[in-house]
This record gives C-alpha cells, sequence and structure tokens, in this order.
C-alpha cells in the first residue's frame, strides 16, 4: 500500500479556521489522515489515507483487532481443505449494510468480480490472484466471470477455491481491496456511489460529510453487528499535507491524533509531551523507483547500482528523518513472518566503499568525469520530509558522482497519476505491506500487476522464482525461494530501499483502545474519548 503526505499553506490554514477552537467532546474523535483521499471505493484507492477510512466504513470476511490481528469480520468462522485448496466461509447472520439490508456471500461474489473486471482497471486485481481462474479473467484471458473460485452457497456461505495453496490467504482477505461493495449503491449511482447521502457500507461507521480538502465525517453506523461496543458516536478525518501545520493543530487541542510528527518537531514533542509520543516499528519500506521504461535507467543496471550505492542511507535516517527509521538495504522489511532477510552484500560495506564501488560503476556504465549522465528528475509528493530527503539524495549524487537531479514537487493526486503513467526519472514512493508476509512485497515488482509496479520492472527469472515460490507448501522452502527473489530484483535495482519505516504520531492521553501494532492500523470502532 503506498503512501502520501500533505496539503499547500494555504489550504491547511483554512482548515485550522475552520476547526474548532477547543478540545474535543466525548464521543467525538478528531484524526489527521495525510493526503485528500483519491476516492472512499475499496476497490480503486491505493493509498493509506483511503484504507484508514475504509477500514471504518468497510468490513472485510476478516477484519482487525485493536492491536492489528487478524479476527472474524463479516465471517464468523471458516474451514480450509486438507490440501488448502478451498475455503469455506460462514457469514454471520446479523451482519447488514448501513441501509438496513443482509450482507450475502453473493454481495462478495459481485464485489470480487467487479474488483477483477478488466473493465474496472482496479490497481489491487492481483489481491485476489490466488483464486481459481481469478488472474486469467482479470487479464481478458477468460470471459466468464462464473468460472472465478468464488460462489455462495445460499446466502451465508461464501467458497473460495484457490488455483495453490495460499498461506496469507485469511491476511490478504482484510485487505481493502477484498471489501465487499453495494451492488445497488453502485448501479443506483454511478461513480458518485461514494458520496456522503450514496454510500452504503457494512463497517462501523457511516459516512456522514465530505467537504473536500477540509474535513470528512463518519458516523456510528445503527446497523453495524457490534454497534453496542462502538464508543464513539463520531469521527472526524482531516486532509493534512503541511505536517507542520497538523502538528500546530495538536498542540492548540483541535486534533486528538496526527497522521505524522514532523521530524523537526520529534525532540520538541518527546520533551514536552512524552506521554503523546507514539513511535514504533512499521510494517514498510521508503525507497526511490527508477523508470525502467526509458532512458537513462533503461538498460542500464551499472548506473542504477550507482546511484543506489551513493547514497548516504545512514545520513539520511539520523540526520534527515530522525524518529529511529532503520537504513534499507533490503525491500522486505526485518521480522517478516515466515521469512529470513537474506544477507545484501553490500549492507556490510562502509558508506567509503559503497562509493568507490559506484564510481567504478559509473565508469564502466560509460559515465564519468566530463561526461555525467543526463539530468534527471526527482518526483515526491508534497511534504517537507520528502523534500529533505530528496534534496539530500540530490546533494549526494552530485557530490560523489557528478549526477544533477531537478526535485519535483506535486500534490498526492497528481503525483499518483504521474506515477502510473510512468511521468517521472526517480520518484519517490513507500510501500506498507498489506499482510504480514514477503510476497505482500516482493509480488509488487512481478512483470505482471501492470501499473502497481512502481519501476516497471521486468524479469522472467524473478517472475519463475515467486511463481515457484507461491506452490510451495513446505514454508522454509517457499522463504527460500522468495529470499533468492528478492536479492536478484536489488541487483537489478528497480528501486532503492532507503529505509524501514516506524510509524510515529501524536495521540492524546485521553484517547483509549489505540493499540500500537507493527502494520499501524486503528480502526475508529476500537477507540474512545475519555475525558
Amino acid at each position: 500500500m503506498s503512501l502520501p503526505s500533505a496539503l499547500r499553506h494555504l489550504v491547511a490554514a483554512t482548515a485550522i479556521a475552520l476547526l474548532p477552537i477547543t478540545a474535543q467532546a466525548a464521543g467525538v474523535l478528531h484524526r489527521g489522515n495525510g493526503a485528500e483521499p483519491e476516492t472512499l471505493d475499496p476497490q480503486k484507492s491505493t493509498g493509506v489515507p483511503e484504507a484508514n477510512l475504509q477500514r471504518d466504513l468497510f468490513e472485510g470476511l476478516v477484519t482487525e483487532a485493536a492491536d492489528g490481528k487478524l479476527i472474524p469480520g463479516a465471517a464468523t468462522a471458516w474451514t480450509a481443505s486438507e490440501d488448502g485448496l478451498t475455503y469455506r466461509f460462514t457469514l454471520r447472520p446479523d451482519g447488514k449494510w448501513s441501509d438496513g439490508t443482509p450482507v450475502t456471500a453473493e454481495d462478495f461474489v459481485w464485489s470480487w468480480r467487479r474488483l477483477l473486471d478488466p473493465a474496472q482497471a482496479s490497481k489491487y486485481a492481483f489481491m485476489l490472484w490466488p483464486l481459481k481462474n481469478a488472474e486469467k479473467f482479470s487479464k481478458g484471458e477468460i470471459k466468464d466471470a462464473a468460472e472465478i473460485g468464488v460462489k455462495a452457497e445460499g446466502p451465508g456461505t461464501l467458497v473460495v477455491t484457490l488455483e495453490r495453496p495460499t498461506p496469507y490467504l485469511i491476511g490478504l482477505l482484510a485487505h481493502h481491496a477484498s471489501y465487499p461493495v453495494n451492488r445497488k449503491a453502485i448501479e443506483t449511482h454511478g461513480d458518485r456511489w461514494t458520496r456522503p447521502g450514496n454510500l452504503v457500507g457494512n463497517g462501523a461507521f457511516t459516512l456522514a460529510e465530505w467537504t473536500p480538502q477540509d474535513r470528512i465525517r463518519i458516523d456510528r453506523s445503527k446497523t453495524f453487528h457490534d454497534v453496542a461496543n462502538v464508543a464513539l458516536d463520531s469521527v472526524y478525518y482531516y486532509p493534512t499535507e503541511d505536517i507542520q501545520a497538523e502538528y500546530k493543530r495538536y498542540r492548540a487541542g483541535e486534533l486528538d491524533i496526527t497522521y505524522l510528527i514532523p521530524p523537526d518537531q520529534i525532540a520538541a514533542a518527546r520533551r514536552d509531551m512524552p506521554n503523546d509520543v507514539r513511535i514504533v516499528p512499521y510494517f514498510g519500506t521508503y525507497y526511490y523507483a527508477l523508470n525502467l521504461t526509458r532512458a537513462p535507467f533503461k538498460d542500464n543496471v551499472k548506473l542504477r547500482q550507482a546511484l543506489s550505492l551513493a547514497i548516504d542511507r545512514d545520513a539520511i535516517v539520523e540526520k534527515v528523518a530522525k524518529a529511529g527509521e532503520m537504513p534499507a538495504y533490503a525491500w522486505v522489511p526485518p521480522n517478516t513472518g515466515n521469512y529470513r532477510n537474506p544477507a545484501i552484500a553490500i549492507a556490510s560495506k562502509t558508506q567509503g566503499e559503497r562509493e568507490a564501488m559506484a564510481k567504478t560503476l559509473l565508469a564502466e556504465a560509460g559515465f564519468g568525469p566530463g561526461k555525467p549522465p543526463v539530468e534527471v528528475e526527482i518526483l515526491y509528493n508534497t511534504n517537507d520530509l520528502h523534500k529533505r530527503v530528496a534534496i539530500a539524495v540530490a546533494a549526494m549524487w552530485e557530490q560523489k558522482l557528478g549526477v544533477k537531479a531537478r526535485l519535483v514537487n506535486q500534490e498526492w493526486k497528481v503525483y499518483l497519476d504521474m506515477g502510473r503513467e510512468m511521468q517521472f526519472d526517480v520518484r519517490r514512493a513507500a510501500w506498507i505491506g498489506d499482510y504480514d508476509d514477503a510476497w505482500s512485497f516482493l509480488e509488487l515488482l512481478k512483470s505482471d500487476v501492470g501499473k502497481q509496479n512502481p519501476a516497471r520492472y521486468e524479469n522472467p527469472a524473478y517472475d519463475d522464482l515467486l511463481r515457484r515460490s507461491a506452490g510451495e507448501r513446505d514454508l522454509d522452502a517457499r522463504a527460500r525461494l522468495m529470499a533468492e527473489a528478492e536479492v536478484m530484483m536489488l541487483n537489478d535495482v528497480p528501486i532503492i530501499p532507503i529505509w524501514h519505516y516506524v510509524s510515529r504520531a501524536l495521540v492524546k492521553p485521553y484517547v483509549k483502545g489505540r493499540i500500537d501494532n507493527v502494520q499501524d492500523f486503528h480502526p475508529s470502532r476500537w477507540m474512545s474519548v475519555a475525558k
């Protein structure tokens, strides 16, 4: 899942003026939420701000507890066949849409077919490719949606058939792409079905208000199956691209939870508000993607390797990020379930040794003193931290290699569009694992995942290793295949990992039920405001 950041100072200032002056009433929670959502359609969005809202408005077969662990959601239970190819999900009899109608197995069948429909061009269609014939259908190789491995056996039983055993299936089904969507609402309202008054969800909250670039209000759903245990009456989400402005709002008592803490305010926050600071390991990697569809990076692996080696990751995490991030030479974060991170040769080198290697590789690529590569552009979305990282990387490339870089800043939606259409040389990006498995990261670089592949990396040997790992039931053997694929990809340098994340937020002590977890999942249904 890709990460965003924040709005212009003018917009932030306007939002401040519209916020209440004093802290919030009990039963109401105010949350900073990064960028303005691109959409609330679970099958069309890609970002974290969207997923935060969707986690409140919808519920998948499986959902997350307050600590991030998987628990039953729209399904009360499930069983798997001995060969691991068939799952049967029992839907809860009290599951209802916000319009009061029952949530049925057929709702999931229709929603999943919609996700996989090539006409939808969903960026997350590949999430359901483990289902039998799902990949072929989403690629247009078969036309009959009935051949996809999902069917309803009456209103209360969903049967899922897989191409091959998928150890991470249950985690995958907690992802927003697999949420059910309401067919009647979509067919009635078309693209406007996600607007207030039109959106019908099955989550703990309903969409009450959406003022673009200002706020989104959601209210407790009267039809939610666990409504008796939802403490909050309303939650306000605020797009906050200017994280310095967000920090000021929090200090003024206008927010209960921030999306981020500005790096240059972390020390002050720890000093002045030690009980509010939440900095914990986060299942994600901050990286730069290189455009492999055009010069100068297409067919020039040595140039890509040189640029990666010239980045002093230790200096960036210590002097720019400042929140305790871990320098990243691998793609998959450490401590991922059922995975042993491979040894990355350059990680054991000194930065001086890496820079010497970079200069040699640059010369072998045909560049050097008197013949630098053409100037490259670094695209990043509006955020002070991203800007500072880009400035640091550009300085390192010029000082160490003579490679000049021009910075290109765009707001979130424009940045996303430019990334999908490959309108960049180098792009700031991040990936947050959708479930605790290395596949959640490695699949992103497969050649057949379309516009989600950030560099358009294509390596048949890499694809083959992942294909083999997907069919391997022995978890140790599967992990070895994935580790071999990771090393192969990193040597090709379609992306440059820079750090493994920590989440960093400010949370008022009176907010209860927000439990730190590595995936930074915090559904509002578990939280309360106790003053």
